[in-house]
């Protein structure tokens, strides 16, 4: 109830800021008196109301159903009955680190891929999903899968799919606000049109809307690069810190572009390899940047 309570309120107060930020920030660019004097007075309120309902319900929609998208895109094959030695110890190992990080008991499975790798995902920290590749258990020993499973109920623990979804909404509302205001401002100013909206409208709002969202991801993936130190550290707590280190050190040695799609590439416990302006759009920190932070805790 509290998360929920939390979740609201945290709604309620970001479009009160956002409101009253942007209406500042248009009053001191002049855009409101430019836009009056064109007779083209835009409803800030209402698109701000719109911008909202469609940015926040997206990414509440994805995550709600994030569990049954990366069941199906990652054909991932749930533990019910465990089939061997192997799958036993998975949900052993599990259901221990779970106890002990105070969450419910998450669904674990297994998808295929030659790639080691691991995501968790779900809407509730009590109702998650914990699966990890085929290719991990071949080529990690049972001290580094333990680490690596540690890792990702930690994600779980700490809420990160639910805030990685609340800032994807509040990101997903300014880009949306703003690629209309910047097409409304085009289509009534430059273009003058008078009643309802030009081509030139649609056209700057998507081309907008593009530019938006590549800068915005970034400040979504610097928060997904920050998530992963505090993923680590708290799978070093619950496997270890040696194994947790080690865990990094055999994803090091066998490094190749992960191989999660989209949104689950955020959850995964590989980033794959990047540099230079690529790598503000990385979900993860650089592998040597993750182990140093496990060896300076000591």
């Amino acid at each position: 109830m509290k998360r929920i309570l939390l979740f609201l309120a945290t709604n309620f107060a970001v479009l009160i800021v956002l409101g009253i930020v942007l209406g500042i920030v248009l009053q001191v660019l002049g855009v409101d008196s430019l836009l009056a004097e064109n007779q083209a007075d835009l409803n800030l309120q209402a698109l701000l109301v719109f911008a909202a309902v469609f940015g926040m319900g997206g990414s509440l929609i994805s995550l709600a159903i994030s569990k049954w998208m990366a069941k199906r895109s990652m054909g991932v094959q749930i533990i019910d009955v465990p089939a061997n030695g192997t799958e036993q110890w998975l949900l052993e190992t599990v259901r221990l680190q779970a106890d002990r990080a105070g969450i419910g008991m998450p669904e674990v499975g297994i998808f295929p891929a030659n790639e080691p790798n691991a995501f968790a995902t779900g809407m509730n920290r009590n109702n998650a999903l914990v699966a990890v590749s085929s290719g991990l258990l071949q080529n990690m020993t049972s001290d580094e899968v333990e680490a690596v499973l540690g890792h990702e109920i930690s994600h779980v623990a700490n809420g990160d799919m639910v805030t990685l979804g609340l800032i994807q909404g509040v990101v997903n509302t300014f880009v949306i606000f703003l690629s209309r205001v910047v097409g409304h401002v085009v289509d009534r100013v430059v273009f003058k049109t008078e009643q309802g909206y030009g081509p030139a409208y649609y056209i700057t709002s998507i081309v907008a809307q593009i530019v938006f969202s590549i800068l915005a991801s970034a400040i979504v993936m610097w928060f997904s690069r920050w998530r992963e130190f505090h993923a680590d550290a708290g799978g070093a707590q619950l496997a270890g810190r040696d194994k947790m280190i080690a865990a990094l050190r055999r994803l090091q040695m066998a490094q190749q572009p992960h191989d999660l799609p989209g949104e689950l590439a955020a959850f995964g416990i590989s980033g794959g390899l990047s540099g230079g302006l690529k790598k503000l759009f990385m979900s993860h920190p650089p592998l040597d940047e993750r182990i140093a932070a496990l060896e300076d805790l000591g």
